[in-house]
């Protein structure tokens, strides 16, 4: 037993690491809606009901709001990798279920906007070590998924395991889903079904 989950928590710590979660999940769904550089501390200490100096209490800075949120969401990937290195699903399904699973985060407003190119978050996410850690730890992963689906010949050989990573890491921050979303014309099922296909079946024609 992890010797961490022997020690009782006493309410006030259960109430702090409470008030963390509702903090991080109030950030997570306004870096997904208005991205980072539009995102302020006064509406997030506004959406949690608490005083900017109470937040400020458990997160010091907007930027170590955005880590702390951006953290969690790649917990809860690598949970559900190691969830899938568990079943018996090929490489290729095991590529598609991760995908879709950030998908159906993405339209449901709950995946983070990855910072851009010219962010002092980015710079700021590249030094630090429990979010990189957590980066190759999942790129890791998701990279033996796709050099054994291509060994398997179940996608491309023609394209490098980087670039397909690349690719479908940028499933997080597709307009796409949100354009068919808006149009009220699909389903989140059908949406999610239809990007898979682009994304893995591509939109060539194909002779049967």
């Amino acid at each position: 037993m992890n010797q961490n989950s022997k020690i009782k928590l006493s309410f006030k710590q259960k109430m702090m690491l409470q008030r963390e979660a509702q903090i991080i999940q109030t950030v997570n769904g306004l870096l997904a809606t208005k991205g980072y550089d539009a995102m302020t501390v006064d509406e997030i200490a506004d959406s949690v009901g608490i005083a900017k100096a109470s937040l400020y209490r458990h997160f010091p800075s907007k930027e170590a709001l955005a880590v702390a949120a951006l953290i969690n969401t790649m917990e809860n990937s690598l949970e559900q990798i190691q969830a899938l290195n568990e079943t018996s699903l090929s490489a290729l399904n095991k590529l598609k279920n991760i995908t879709q699973w950030v998908m159906r985060l993405k339209l449901n407003q709950q995946m983070p906007n990855l910072p851009s190119e010219n962010s002092m978050l980015r710079e700021h996410l590249l030094t630090h070590d429990s979010y990189m850690d957590l980066l190759v730890n999942m790129s890791d992963s998701i990279g033996e998924w796709i050099e054994q689906a291509q060994a398997e010949r179940q996608i491309t050989t023609s394209v490098t395991p980087l670039c397909i990573l690349y690719t479908l890491y940028a499933k997080a921050c597709d307009p796409v889903l949100g354009f068919l979303k808006i149009s009220g014309l699909y389903d989140e099922e059908q949406i999610i079904e239809m990007v898979t296909s682009t994304c893995f079946n591509g939109i060539g024609h194909r002779e049967h």
